[in-house]
């Protein structure tokens, strides 16, 4: 399995345009240790040929013109055979209005989330201009479902969706009741060689498919947003702590850091860096805390093979 890190940023990216934190300024300025990122999205593939998308972010364009992989080979089509969504933030679903020149599109998702962004959308007229412009495949939780072709055919990859501890988007909170489906984890196995990368950039507490999916990884890309609990009110730039967002902080003796260290997986990532997180630094003590615990931090442009 290939692995291609599009972007690593979570929602605003980094610099996030409306925001002086020490990072983003620094960042401008060219004064620390750092790199610009977008915001996040992952290229898999079994073969090099055909790719999926986990997560489609609104850079998804500059992403793509990024990647040569990503490139047409004929005068109109896509090497992209599908797009699959973890939730319905806007930093991981507003790509696809972007991606609407005319190309046939397959989205997986759970039921939740495709009515979170089709329904009482009139942006997504856009994505309806002739039938079939968007295909959408069920993501059943515990479920694992092939990852086919625009033609149908076997990709060589599968995905399971996870449940995962989480919230609905900011936009659709009190829309409806909240669901398991809202926010997920994805297990994607490759079918040859039996290899398997854990997905999960939104995690707000450990819970049991978490453990059970990072134990049988051969990859684990982890929720990253948030070194510290506190980290947004420490800073004067928001009021909520990393928990109430449903994001489960890196460090201290609760964080994630402790969970990720003691996995097996070859390789362990975290991703979805808010722009006020401290590993973003290369030199910062918290980015140093994570890679003596053997943690990679993502970056654009980043690849894995497995």
């Amino acid at each position: 399995m290939l692995i291609r890190v599009l972007g690593s940023a979570a929602g605003g990216g980094f610099p996030q345009w409306n925001c002086g934190c020490p990072n983003c300024t620094g960042v401008r300025r060219g004064s620390v240790r750092a790199s610009p990122r977008t915001q996040e999205s992952v290229a898999v593939s079994a073969d090099g040929e055909f790719w999926f998308l986990l997560n489609v972010s609104p850079e998804i364009r500059t992403q793509i013109e990024s990647f040569e992989g990503l490139h047409p080979r004929r005068a109109r089509g896509t090497p992209i055979a599908g797009i699959v969504l973890t939730n319905g933030d806007l930093d991981h679903c507003l790509g696809l209005l972007s991606l609407r020149e005319s190309q046939p599109l397959s989205v997986y998702a759970t039921e939740q989330v495709r009515r979170g962004f089709t329904e009482g959308n009139v942006l997504y007229r856009t994505l309806e201009r002739f039938e079939g412009q968007v295909t959408w495949r069920p993501l059943r939780l515990g479920v694992a479902a092939p990852l086919v072709l625009q033609n149908g055919e076997p990709s060589g990859l599968e995905a399971c969706a996870l449940t995962v501890p989480g919230k609905p988007p900011l936009h659709l909170i009190g829309r409806e009741a909240a669901s398991p489906e809202d926010n997920i984890g994805l297990s994607i196995r490759e079918l040859r060689s039996g290899k398997v990368l854990a997905y999960l950039p939104g995690v707000g507490a450990m819970a049991p498919s978490i453990e059970q999916a990072t134990a049988e990884a051969d990859a684990v890309f982890f929720d990253g947003t948030f070194w510290a609990s506190d980290e947004l009110v420490a800073l004067g730039a928001g009021n909520r702590r990393a928990e109430d967002m449903a994001h489960w902080p890196i460090g201290g003796t609760r964080g994630s850091l402790a969970m990720l260290r003691q996995l097996g997986a070859r390789y362990r990532v975290l991703i979805h860096l808010n722009n006020t997180n401290p590993i973003l630094l290369d030199d910062s003590p918290e980015r140093k805390a994570v890679e003596a615990a053997g943690v990679a931090v993502a970056y654009d442009g980043m690849e894995l093979s497995l």
